[in-house]
């Protein structure tokens, strides 16, 4: 039954009934027992398997398709009636075009299946930050993945009401998770999603990328508020003050972990400790001080797994032990429980691998794939769903409706030689410019020659729903508006190498050290060196004590943030070749601010 009298809801569910014709609706409320029963069917009809009660009370397990295994860039796209507001770093196609694509698509695609008409919240019921999305699916996984995620149920209508038309409609279906007629489609003029023919994760959680970050940032740009792909944590001090940070990095640089961050014994000694307020995605409003107040949008944690461990990351793996979904991980046949590669030394003799065979003997590399290299039990970008309250170090302000004071953002990257450890904007507008010109450099892990420049601007290059120079824009306005009440923006980079390829800088809880830094700055408690590329800490004050024994000495601080003139002269070019794909476009602000730094640079 339906738990709202929205008209635009109802109008547009029955629409969108009409179109793909289940067998019944069901309108998910939220409660544990309609949830319990979807669980016992999915366990009955396969789609998931119940994991050991004992050692993983409540986690379920699914795989997906070999040909569905991660989100696809090159089938996502922006539809707005004009091209220049998707802008040239995404796909884009005339919304007319795509619906009557589409239409045909959907019609019908339900008959034998049930749809599940999801309420969500994104952020905590009753915040003024916070936004309602519907999502429609014939996926049991998809309703209880976004149980996890989001706040779900007959509640998130609270923060609608009866007359509002302010919700994201997202029209989901697995049809024959056919990889050519898979579209994962923003419609950010519309409010709307559609996703079809994908029953993988990120395509398929319509509140995760699609509507916190694409929809959102759209929202955002138009409404006065900012959706970034930043975790948010917060640094308390022995006398109980804490500061909240956001930080944005692309894929593969540390995210999570800095997330969840446990300080190092010195440090831990001493009363500091590290609070999770998000791992992912953060929402940004002006409060009524003036400050910048952060939300999490999210309920959940959808984290890969693969390279997670008690040592990389002990709280996500904590996270994962109580009602959670794993996806495309591999089963130890022994006890039902999970295992991917990086959790342990001790892959299972006895187990299933993610793609459901069998594997048994003393080595599971006896798995072999047409390319005669030996197979991962765990698919590469296997996943966990698991609740934010699992967390060891889930902040108390986690579900704040005002959510928390953002003192200072941080950007970083992936960089062998160019960044050093840490460096301060000079004001928020080049902290734009900073953020504008994040890259990484390609490494093995990654398809295609290693030590590329990506550049990957706020690491929202896949996530932002306008054109990236608008959204750039729009940081500089809101610079404007937060006036002195703006966050100090830093950049950070833990990858620098020695010219053998080692890592110089022991990252993981060490990265406190550097945080440790930003905060003093924030507050005016140490000074800067004044360089090309910003302001640099002097190497004598970021702390060291107990880094002896892994070589770690204040010359070895000094060469961490040397700045090399003539990688960064060679970077300047690189700028201006992306900068080039914007035209027109790019603020006159950027353009300053990298006459700026090559002025600087000599």
């Amino acid at each position: 039954m339906p738990m709202t009298n929205n008209q635009n809801v109802l109008k547009w569910v029955e629409e969108m009934q009409a179109l793909t014709k289940p067998d019944k609706v069901v309108w998910i409320d939220g409660s544990e027992e309609q949830l319990n029963a979807l669980r016992d069917e999915a366990v009955a009809t396969g789609e998931m398997q119940r994991l050991n009660p004992e050692k993983l009370p409540g986690c379920l397990y699914h795989r997906t398709k070999p040909n569905d295994v991660a989100r696809v860039e090159d089938r996502t796209f922006i539809c707005t009636s004009k091209k220049e507001n998707a802008g040239p770093t995404n796909n884009w196609c005339d919304p007319k075009e795509m619906y009557a694509k589409l239409t045909p698509m959907y019609d019908g695609v339900m008959k034998g299946r049930t749809m599940y008409v999801i309420p969500y919240s994104m952020g905590p019921i009753g915040s003024p930050l916070a936004k309602v999305g519907v999502e429609l699916t014939d996926s049991i996984y998809v309703v209880l993945n976004m149980d996890i995620m989001t706040r779900m149920g007959a509640q998130a209508f609270k923060n609608l009401g009866d007359e509002s038309n302010d919700f994201v409609r997202g029209l989901h279906s697995k049809a024959n998770v056919d990889p050519e007629g898979r579209y994962i489609v923003q419609f950010p003029e519309d409010n709307t999603i559609w996703s079809i023919n994908s029953a993988y994760g990120g395509n398929v959680l319509l509140g995760k990328k699609c509507f916190a970050l694409r929809i959102a940032s759209y929202q955002g740009w138009k409404e006065g508020w900012m959706a970034e792909h930043m975790l948010i944590l917060g640094i308390e001090k022995p006398d109980g003050d804490i500061k909240y940070v956001t930080a944005a990095f692309p894929s593969a640089c540390g995210k999570t972990n800095l997330a969840m961050l446990i300080p190092p014994e010195g440090y831990r000694n001493k009363g500091y400790k590290v609070w999770t307020v998000g791992d992912d995605i953060a929402w940004l409003k002006q409060g009524e001080d003036g400050k910048l107040y952060a939300i999490n949008p999210e309920n959940g944690f959808f984290g890969v797994a693969p390279g997670t461990n008690a040592k990389s990351n002990f709280n996500a793996l904590e996270s994962t032990k109580k009602n959670t979904i794993f996806t495309n991980v591999a089963i130890n046949n022994d006890d039902n429980t999970v295992w991917w590669e990086g959790l342990d030394k001790n892959p299972p003799v006895n187990a299933t691998e993610w793609k459901g065979a069998k594997v048994n003997g003393k080595e599971y590399t006896a798995v072999i794939g047409a390319d005669g290299k030996p197979q991962k039990l765990a698919h590469p970008n296997s996943r966990f769903t698991a609740p934010a309250e699992n967390c060891p170090c889930i902040s108390k302000e986690f579900n704040n409706p005002q959510g928390v004071p953002i003192s200072a953002m941080i950007f970083g990257g992936r960089r062998a030689k160019t960044a050093p450890l840490v460096y301060q904007s000079f004001d928020w507008n080049h902290g734009v410019f900073v953020g504008s010109i994040m890259a990484s450099e390609t490494t093995a892990a990654a398809a295609g020659a290693v030590g590329v420049v990506r550049r990957d601007p706020m690491a929202m290059l896949p996530f932002c729903g306008y054109n990236m120079a608008d959204y750039w824009q729009h940081w500089v306005d809101m610079g404007v508006k937060l006036g002195e009440n703006a966050p100090k923006i830093f950049n950070v980079n833990w990858f620098r190498t020695d010219d053998e390829g080692h890592f110089i800088w022991p990252g993981f809880g060490d990265n406190m050290r550097v945080l440790d830094w930003i905060i003093q700055r924030v507050e005016g408690k140490v000074d800067a060196v004044e360089t090309a590329i910003g302001y640099e800490p002097k190497p004598e004050d970021i702390n060291i004590e107990g880094l002896e024994s892994d070589g770690i000495t204040v010359d070895v601080v000094k060469e961490l943030l040397s700045v090399d003139v003539d990688c960064w002269k060679e970077d300047v070019k690189g700028i201006k070749e992306f900068y080039a794909k914007f035209g027109d476009k790019l603020p006159e602000e950027m353009k300053k601010q990298l006459a700026g730094l090559e002025e600087r640079l000599g």
